[in-house]
């Protein structure tokens, strides 16, 4: 039987011998490594592999604003899109300290948090990123 007849044996295997690791690590001959094993340095991962993170991700920043943020179910989904961006870019913490722009944004005030977005570090920091986010929850329309 060739590994390839029994996959699922050859990962169980590979799995106890590799060992699972959530965060890089160096492994015994100084490459960073993750997961299961994967070579960061000379292997790196895959578009479809960077793909799927993605996913996972989003879906993570949208459960944590919806319990952060009750009104955010609320919003438009384009504009839903912009704070799940922000949250994405900054992180949790970092984009609740946008507080009086989430305040603006609860209340359907979309200009004025859009001109709070822009009148903020992060905006400086990201640039075009932040222009057109700003200009996407001010309009509620997508830009690309």
């Amino acid at each position: 039987m060739s590994a390839l007849e029994d996959r699922n044996a050859l990962r169980e295997q590979l799995k106890r011998h590799e060992g699972y690791r959530r965060f890089p690590y160096l492994d015994t001959v100084g490459k960073r490594t993750v997961g299961y094993g994967r070579n960061l340095d000379d292997v790196g991962i895959r578009e479809h592999e960077a793909a799927y993170l993605l996913s996972g991700d989003i879906t993570n920043a949208i459960q944590d604003l919806v319990t952060r943020y009750p009104w955010f179910e609320r919003l438009d989904p384009v504009r839903q899109a912009v704070l799940v961006n922000m949250g994405f870019n900054l992180g949790a913490t970092k984009l609740a300290g946008f507080k009086h722009t989430l305040a603006c944004i609860e209340r359907g005030q979309y200009g004025e948090a859009s001109k709070r977005m822009l009148d903020s570090l992060w905006a400086q920091q990201v640039g075009n990123r932040a222009v057109e986010l700003a200009a996407q929850m001010r309009t509620g329309v997508w830009q690309f």
